[in-house]
């Protein structure tokens, strides 16, 4: 690991001013970045250490009824904070769908939002990589693209984004606030990543020494809450990033959708929001008809990066599977094996 500059400053602003010098990363859990620095696939010259700044640890209900995450919570105590998971329990599904118990109690919400991709070939620093190394190349084009992107991917990058958090928070069209130079700014969390085009290094839509304070849902998305599911296919049932995943949230009177909500995960280098399929759904009767119809259109443009158009199939039964399970209803318990399509309820008392 190369040598590197620690600050750990006491405001935020004072963060913001240390982490905009080149070759600046922020520092909170590390439970990614040190991973990238230890493996050489990331070298910054300075880290801004923001574990100790003051209020981004706070799961706050604001006046108008959105809930705000500061940036600093642990994603274990988001997940089994009792009254977040009754409102959003898809969100909390999907946080305890990730990683192990003893890396959600480290990691912190700002962090999960940033995470790099699992990409093998970002990984192998003797592997061409744009991503890493701009010009360079993709050597996972023409090779083991199993995993990889099937929406949204150029001849650049055919990486996907690996956060299950990030999939149900772009369906219930969180917002990201953000700290930098020229001061606050709020962005959709669906327009946060980029695509990769022929950029795939910028991954977001932060400037140098931008910060994320907070994530926060708006009090609407809170009417999802009865029919809500997250649902994550992954080579092992537990501490493994996903193959696919898809959160579903649909509002019901009676068998007729009045409203619904579609995002995937692990299909492009963004959470994906399937808004023609939310369309087609809404004002439609509840049932496999209409889960199947909005699953071709959701998935209508996709195409295999190599050998993966498995994956194409499977997102659809995926999206139907999960709109399913919304559509009967969100259970009282999260699984002992949380989003598993294996698993059987009841489990944790969680969302009751």
């Amino acid at each position: 690991m190369k040598s590197f500059e620690y600050i750990r400053p006491k405001t935020v602003q004072d963060a913001v001013a240390a982490a905009s010098m080149p070759g600046a990363a922020y520092l909170a859990a590390g439970t990614n970045l040190v991973d990238l620095m230890k493996g050489g696939v990331i070298g910054p010259d300075r880290l801004v250490d923001v574990t100790h700044l003051p209020g981004l640890d706070r799961i706050e209900t604001l006046g108008d009824g959105s809930v705000r995450i500061g940036a600093l919570v642990r994603n274990a105590d988001l997940a089994h904070d009792a009254a977040f998971a009754r409102s959003f329990p898809s969100v909390a599904e999907a946080l305890l769908s990730g990683a192990s118990a003893q890396l959600r109690n480290a990691a912190t919400v700002g962090g999960n939002l940033l995470q790099r991709t699992r990409c093998a070939y970002f990984y192998d620093v003797a592997s061409a990589c744009n991503k890493r190394d701009p010009g360079a190349g993709c050597e996972a084009r023409g090779g083991d693209t199993r995993l990889h992107a099937v929406l949204g991917w150029s001849e650049s990058c055919i990486a996907t984004h690996p956060s299950d958090f990030c999939v149900p928070l772009v369906a219930l069209d969180a917002v990201v606030e953000i700290e930098g130079q020229t001061g606050h700014r709020e962005v959709p969390l669906e327009a946060f990543h980029r695509l990769p085009g022929i950029t795939p290094d910028v991954e977001t839509v932060l400037a140098p020494g931008d910060m994320i304070v907070a994530v926060r849902l708006p009090a609407e998305a809170a009417r999802f809450a009865k029919h809500t599911r997250y649902l994550k296919v992954r080579d092992r049932t537990s501490y493994a990033f996903a193959v696919v995943s898809a959160a579903a949230a649909l509002h019901l009177d009676g068998d007729r959708i009045i409203a619904a909500r579609l995002a995937l995960g692990s299909v492009a280098m963004k959470p994906w929001r399937a808004w023609a399929a939310e369309d087609s759904l809404a004002g439609a009767v509840s049932g496999p008809e209409s889960f199947r119809r909005a699953a071709e259109i959701a998935l209508a443009d996709a195409k295999p990066s190599g050998d993966n158009a498995f994956k194409i199939e499977l997102a659809r039964r995926i999206i139907i599977r999960a709109c399913t399970l919304a559509a009967a209803g969100t259970p009282d318990r999260v699984s002992a094996l949380p989003a598993s399509p294996f698993a059987s309820i009841p489990g944790v008392h969680l969302h009751a």
